[in-house]
Formats: C-alpha cells, structure tokens, sequence
C-alpha cells in the first residue's frame, strides 16, 4: 500500500467518491466549494492506495489554540467498506501522528460522532481519549451533507 498526501484540489477532487462513503448526500460542487475555502488553513489530505485505488483518506490540518498551543486535527476518516480490517485507518493515524510530531505539535485532535462506537473504539486503541464535549448549535438544518 502507498500513502500519498494530497495538497490540490484537483488530487482531492479525484477521490470524492471516497467522502461520499460518509456524507452521501454531498455534491461534488459543495465539496469543491468547501476545499476552496480549507485549503488557505493549512488543510491537506492523507490517502492510501492499493494498487492504485484509494482505499482510505482522511483530512487533517493544523494550527494553534490557546489550551493546547500548536496541534494537529483529523477531519473526515474514511476506510472504503470493502477494504475494512486491512490495517489502514491505522497506516493513517500513524502517519499523523509522526506528521504532529515533526510539526512540533502538543497533540492531535479529532472529532467522532457520539454514535460511532465503532470509531470510539479504535481511537481509544490508538491512544486517544475524550478531553470535554464538542458541542454545536445548528443554524441551518439544510447545510448539513
């Protein structure tokens, strides 16, 4: 397997069927829009490919925050269904946490819906642990993918 990271938009473009996996609803345009908008903040992509194929992506960024100072984010991780149980959402978390690293970060964060017990359990077997709630206020119901 071949990990690659994806800094354009046409790169990112050309796997959107892998994003799909998680917010089916999303338009590819939507999808272009938001990138256009993520990528002056530092946002990037992490892919790995079998024999060609992506099989795994994942967004990340990084930046600073006041209680943590210079960290990494996770954002959007996707395994392909078919190639669950190959090793490769943790091929992804171990890239980044050797990307953190090199970026002198204090720590990774991520987020995972309350629901995805199955993602809790992986994270938690990767060496994260719930630090407080992230909570949100919709707005506007229909600008959810």
């Amino acid at each position: 397997m071949k990990i690659k990271e994806l800094i354009l938009i046409s790169e990112m473009l050309s796997h959107f069927e892998m994003i799909q996996f998680l917010y089916p609803k999303m338009k590819i345009e939507t999808y272009e829009a938001y990138l256009i908008e993520m990528l002056p903040h530092n946002y990037k992509q992490l892919a790995i490919f079998e024999d060609e194929i992506c099989v795994g992506i994942t967004g990340f960024w990084f930046g600073v925050k006041l209680w943590t100072g210079k960290y990494l984010e996770i954002d959007n991780f996707v395994t392909h269904p078919e190639h669950r149980k190959k090793g490769i959402a943790k091929m992804m978390t171990d890239y980044l946490d050797e990307k953190a690293k090199n970026l002198g970060c204090t720590c990774i964060v991520l987020d995972a819906f309350t629901g995805n017990f199955e993602a809790h359990r992986f994270y938690y077997n990767q060496g994260y642990e719930p630090r407080g709630f992230h909570f949100i206020k919709t707005i506007d119901k229909n600008g959810f993918s």
